[in-house]
C-alpha cells in the first residue's frame, strides 16, 4: 500500500478541512471585530480571511511564496480567480516591519509549519506595539485527530504503514505544537494569555456524511471534555514591564483661579 501524502492546501479542500476552516473562521470573526488599532497582519493560510471583520485601516496578508493559479471547475486556469489579495511575500521569521509597528498579528497554523516556530514568535513580539495582540490557531495533539495522526506516524517510523497501515489523517508536513508548550513560549516572551478555546470535537472521519452524523459531539465535547478539541485558538497580549499607557484627555482640565493674597495696609 502506497502512503498518500497530502499538503496543507489540499487538506483544507477535504471534508474535515472545510469543517475546521468553518470553525476557525467563526472564531477569527468574533475576536477580530473587537480589536482596534491601525495596522494588522495575517501570516499564511490564504484559505482563511482572518481579518475580514476587523476595522483597522491597514490590513495585510503575507505569504512565504507566490500562490500558483488554480483551475476552475472546467479545468481552465484563471489568474486571481477566488484568490485573496496578497500584500507581500516574506519569511515569517524576518518580517519587513520596524519594531513596534503592528497592532495585531494573526498566525493561523503558521507556527506548526515553520522551520523555527519560536523564532517566528520572537519576530512577532518585535513588530507588535505594547499592548498589541497575537492570535494563534493550531492543531491540538491531545485530541482524537492528534491521536490518529500520532498512530499513523508510529506506523510510518516502524515501517508498518507500507504493509497496510493507516494513512496520515492531517497534513504530513509540520510539527504540531501543544497548547501547553505554546503558553510557555508566550510567557517567556512577556505575553499574557488573554483567552483560549478549543473546537472541532468530531471523530477523525474523512467523509462529509459521517462528520455530519457526529455533529452533536461539538456540543458535548465543549461541555464535557473542552481541552481535547482538534484545534485550539489563543489570544495573547504583549506586555512591556514598567510602561503605562496613558489614555486621551477627553475633557480639558480647568485651571483654578489663584486665591487672592491679603495685603496688610500701611499707615
Amino acid at each position: 500500500m502506497t502512503a498518500k501524502i497530502i499538503g496543507l492546501t489540499d487538506w483544507f479542500g477535504t471534508a474535515p478541512g472545510r469543517y475546521l476552516l468553518e470553525w476557525e473562521q467563526t472564531q477569527f470573526d468574533l475576536v477580530a471585530a473587537d480589536l482596534f488599532g491601525f495596522n494588522a497582519l495575517q501570516l499564511g493560510l490564504p484559505e482563511l480571511d482572518a481579518l475580514r471583520n476587523n476595522r483597522m485601516p491597514h490590513r495585510w496578508l503575507a505569504l512565504p511564496e507566490v500562490l500558483p493559479p488554480r483551475p476552475d471547475d472546467d479545468g481552465e486556469v484563471q489568474a486571481g480567480a477566488g484568490a485573496p489579495r496578497v500584500a507581500l511575500i516574506t519569511d515569517a521569521a524576518a518580517l519587513p516591519f520596524p519594531p513596534a509597528s503592528l497592532d495585531l498579528v494573526v498566525l493561523p497554523h503558521t507556527l506548526e509549519f515553520s522551520a523555527d516556530p519560536h523564532h517566528v514568535l520572537r519576530e512577532v513580539e518585535r513588530v507588535l506595539v505594547p499592548e498589541g495582540r497575537v492570535v494563534i490557531s493550531g492543531f491540538n495533539p491531545a485530541s482524537l485527530w492528534g491521536f490518529r495522526q500520532g498512530r499513523s506516524r508510529f506506523w510510518e517510523r516502524t515501517g508498518l504503514r507500507s504493509k497496510g497501515g493507516p494513512d496520515l489523517y492531517l497534513p504530513d508536513a509540520g510539527e504540531f505544537i501543544g497548547p501547553w508548550r505554546l503558553r510557555d513560549w508566550l510567557r517567556l516572551l512577556s505575553f499574557d494569555l488573554e483567552s483560549d478555546c478549543y473546537g472541532c470535537y468530531r471523530p477523525a472521519m474523512r467523509t462529509e456524511k459521517w462528520l455530519q452524523r457526529s455533529a452533536w459531539l461539538d456540543r458535548a465535547g465543549a461541555r464535557w471534555w473542552p481541552i481535547f478539541g482538534a484545534v485550539y485558538f489563543v489570544v495573547a497580549v504583549k506586555r512591556v514591564r514598567g510602561m503605562r499607557l496613558l489614555g486621551p484627555a477627553w475633557k480639558p482640565r480647568r485651571v483654578k483661579a489663584a486665591a487672592p493674597v491679603p495685603v496688610a495696609n500701611r499707615h
